[in-house]
């Protein structure tokens, strides 16, 4: 298969021979959303821009990487007119709150989600965030890229073959989305594929840290450490996802 504009962020990937394709992908898509949002060319200053922002706000993670960022200026135009809407919005919930009549029973009932409507109103604010949506639609697109890749191009399929699988996170997104994008047979023949290719770098993986705690065994303190000496990290990454030994991303001033 031709390499494509759309095609080199997902080889380029892949042959990073990384822990798991996606997570180098989400990283550099998160990157390049902070520099959107907070970097020289000054996107927060764009009145469209800010409209987004205003509405969707920030989730807790992505604010702390905001804030590692290190635009101050940035953050401060952000936060300013994100509090104007918030604050609004508060009033308007404040305004038509009713307190809730509950009876005896129902106050000896374990409760299940939330029920108060400036709870509900506050946790819809808190899973709202501009760069996860941002993200998501950009995943979303990289999952059928990969499905295309996978069907039409042999030299891929082989890439991943002989890759080191993915992280656990990513895996799930990739078997459900492979419901969706492929067809019974080709299914069968993913499935087929990614299920041995999973089980033998999990495996790997718990060889490298099981090795990592024999290396702190005295008897073996000349013992060759093997792949063991950032199991840790690439162990947690396989696990759950992200890269837990990178330093914060920063603005290039």
């Amino acid at each position: 298969m031709k390499e494509q504009l759309y095609t080199i962020p997902l080889n380029d990937a892949v042959n990073a021979d990384d822990e798991c394709p996606f997570c180098f992908i989400e990283r550099n898509v998160e990157q390049d959303l902070l520099d959107f949002v907070l970097g020289s060319g000054s996107s927060y200053m764009e009145s469209d821009t800010r409209d987004q922002t205003d509405r969707a706000g920030f989730c807790r993670d992505h604010f702390k990487k905001m804030f590692d960022y290190g635009n101050t200026l940035g953050n401060a135009w952000i936060l300013k007119t994100h509090y104007r809407k918030i604050i609004h919005e508060m009033q308007e919930q404040f305004r038509s709150f009713k307190p809730a009549k509950m009876s005896i029973k129902d106050k000896l009932k374990k409760q299940t989600g939330r029920h108060n409507p400036i709870g509900m109103w506050v946790e819809e604010k808190e899973q709202s965030c501009y760069i996860c949506r941002r993200y998501a639609e950009t995943y979303d697109r990289y999952l059928d890229t990969f499905f295309v890749m996978y069907e039409k191009d042999p030299e891929f399929r082989d890439k991943i073959k002989n890759s080191k699988g993915f992280c656990l996170h990513h895996f799930g997104d990739l078997c459900e989305a492979a419901d969706s994008r492929l067809g019974e047979k080709d299914k069968a023949a993913f499935y087929d594929m990614v299920f041995p290719l999973m089980e033998q770098n999990m495996t790997r993986l718990s060889e490298d840290v099981a090795w990592l705690v024999e290396k702190f065994d005295y008897r073996n303190k000349d013992a060759d450490w093997k792949n063991s000496r950032d199991a840790i990290q690439r162990g947690m990454q396989k696990l759950k996802g992200g890269y837990p030994a990178d330093p914060p991303y920063k603005m290039n001033k």
